[in-house]
């Protein structure tokens, strides 16, 4: 297989995996959202994100760095090595959990009552046995993704995932509470668990056993955790909705519910959009950095642009139809989660357009710059949801992540002109922004009807898409070789209907400029 047909094979084992867990894993955050309500989802919210936490900081550096060294022996065709760094890599996380579940032990009988009153023994045992299961299954699918078994990966999710979403199934039916979605929460990781298990045995059976890892490599191993464990933690504590802590102490659990459906929502629909193009930013990035500065501050201004482009509209229908998402997915009683939806959203666009300067920090090795802005921006977000949260509940966490994705793609964008020596496509980025809002504005009329969510949804979603293509061809939005590419998918896909779509494009061409 060469290298184009393997890239194409794995990133549509890549998408079929993201997507498929996303989804099942999506549809049983609703069932549970619903099932319980928001004052018992908040405090289930807060126990997974317990877990979630612990699972981080046991693979903190340990994953990334078996994808990497995995990735690069078998680059240098040396296969007797994965055996015995996979062997270390263990041993590493190993002492990860065992620190993790003694401090996590230490916390719950010092300050459990303070932070989460609702979380008994049985519970706490249970979320510590989920993680012994989650982080050696998440260390699995390193290996898999190091050895490029996508489908590998893909395997594990359309078994485990499809079994998650039965047992949350099952809890339901038996009228579980919060207790029970615990039980089935450890269960579904045991699956995880032991399909990935099966999958890796498959992968490493034909590896050489035995032999000693150089020192070199050992030393490259120790440098590796040493700078990315930390810069891990501290990005997840500034990804993650560390917010329903806040809100469960500062606030209330109903609160903490409402959020966390919400974020949960706005950062996967984020994710499967602009998302999709940021996966592979990075090897684009470098490769343009190969050819000179100038070449990539070019590559970094024209991919912010791009992701603006795929997540204005995003944002836009968040903005005009967030209560008939959550009416219709979470039902009347998370009606006060709408607006946070929309601010989510907003949020995690920001977010994922500082991805092209990122990608570029870490092309021009950069990564210490990295690691010291996402320590501050820690802090800073740490800081601003205490003092936000608690004197203003909800809508102080609103405001603590809406403001801390301004500042952080904001300074990232920043560095990244620096860095690259070109400065944005302003006026691109302003008429992206002006078709997002005309066409927000042409869709926000069907909430003149007052229709159910579903009408109302598969109404304005549609017009929506609708308005924002003719308005970006419009405004000039895109440049003449992203249009020749939409005439060619227009002929090859559509056979050239509608034809006043085939129009628009050719007289779209004639005015489009050339690309940066």
């Amino acid at each position: 297989m060469n290298p184009r047909s393997l890239a194409l094979r794995n990133t549509l084992f890549s998408s079929l995996g993201i997507y498929v867990e996303y989804f099942l894993g999506m549809v049983c955050a609703v069932l549970i959202a619903r099932h319980l309500g928001p004052q018992h989802y908040g405090i289930y919210g807060l126990f997974i994100w317990f877990a979630a936490i612990g699972i981080v900081v046991t693979n903190s550096g340990v994953t990334t760095g078996v994808i990497k060294f995995v990735a690069e022996l078998r680059g240098s065709r040396q296969h007797e090595l994965i055996r015995p760094m996979l062997a270390h890599m263990r041993k590493v996380q190993r002492w990860h959990m065992l620190v993790v579940l003694g401090a996590g032990l230490v916390a719950f009988v010092v300050a459990g009552r303070r932070f989460a009153a609702e979380l008994d023994l049985l519970e706490f045992v249970l979320l510590a046995a989920a993680v012994g299961m989650r982080a050696p299954y998440m260390f699995n699918i390193a290996i898999a993704k190091g050895c490029e078994a996508f489908d590998a990966t893909a395997r594990v999710t359309l078994v485990a995932a499809p079994l998650n979403l039965a047992l949350v199934v099952a809890a339901m039916l038996l009228h579980g509470d919060i207790l029970m979605f615990v039980v089935m929460y450890a269960v579904s990781s045991a699956a995880f668990l032991i399909a990935s298990q099966h999958q890796v045995s498959r992968l490493l059976a034909p590896l050489p056993r035995g032999g000693a890892l150089p020192a070199e490599l050992l030393q490259r191993m120790r440098r590796h955790l040493r700078i990315v464990s930390l810069t891990i933690i501290v990005s997840f504590l500034i990804a993650s909705d560390v917010e329903i802590l806040f809100l469960n102490l500062f606030d209330s659990a109903a609160s903490a519910g409402y959020f966390k459906v919400a974020y949960q929502l706005a950062s996967g629909i984020m994710l499967l959009v602009p998302g999709v193009f940021s996966a592979v930013l990075l090897p684009m990035m470098a490769k343009a950095l190969s050819e000179g500065r100038a070449a990539g501050g070019r590559r970094f201004a024209a991919v912010t642009s791009y992701l603006a482009l795929l997540g204005a509209p995003v944002v836009a229908f968040g903005a005009c139809f967030a209560g008939a998402v959550i009416g219709l997915l979470y039902g009347a009683a998370y009606a006060a989660a709408a607006p946070v939806f929309a601010l989510c959203m907003l949020a995690s666009a920001l977010n994922t357009s500082a991805q092209g300067a990122t990608s570029l920090l870490v092309s021009a090795d950069r990564q210490h710059v990295i690691l010291i802005l996402t320590l501050s921006f820690g802090v800073l977000k740490i800081a601003m949801d205490v003092l936000l949260i608690r004197h203003f509940g909800l809508h102080g966490a609103m405001a603590a992540i809406t403001l801390g994705a301004i500042v952080s793609s904001t300074a990232y964008l920043a560095l990244g002109v620096r860095v690259g020596g070109v400065p944005l496509e302003w006026l691109r980025l302003a008429r992206i922004l002006l078709a997002a809002v005309l066409a927000g504005a042409l869709a926000s009329l069907v909430l003149a009807l007052q229709l159910p969510p579903l009408p109302t949804l598969a109404l304005g979603g549609p017009l929506l898409a609708a308005a924002y293509l003719p308005l970006t061809l419009l405004l000039r939005c895109w440049t003449r070789a992203d249009i020749e590419q939409l005439q060619g998918l227009h002929r090859r896909f559509a056979a050239g209907r509608p034809l006043l779509l085939g129009r628009l494009l050719h007289w779209s061409v004639a005015r489009a400029g050339q690309e940066p």
